[in-house]
């Protein structure tokens, strides 16, 4: 399953929002998928993103999926926001 982020916006900003994105993918995209289902998360198209809206999407997924691949992470606020995640919510991916 590829989870194109930019759907949702290419400036992500927000925690509500976020959890506003993860509902909707969890009931139209991630429904009834087994645990080890590869999940790929595109950020491509993104031009700002937080670690509060990623802390609600990037962080679930990863929590509900063993096998999470993260792709087009060259953008710097993608990058630094998964750095944050990893330090600071125990993100593994």
């Amino acid at each position: 399953m590829k989870i194109e982020i930019q759907k949702f916006g290419d400036k992500l900003v927000s925690r509500p929002a976020g959890r506003e994105a993860f509902l909707a993918m969890e009931s139209y995209l991630l429904n009834d998928l087994p645990a080890d289902e590869l999940i790929e998360i595109d950020f491509s198209g993104v031009k700002a993103l937080t670690p509060s809206w990623a802390d609600e999407v990037v962080t679930k997924i990863a929590e509900k999926f063993k096998n999470v691949k993260l792709l087009n992470t060259e953008n710097e606020t993608v990058q630094a926001t998964l750095k944050t995640l990893r330090e600071y919510s125990d993100l593994k991916i």
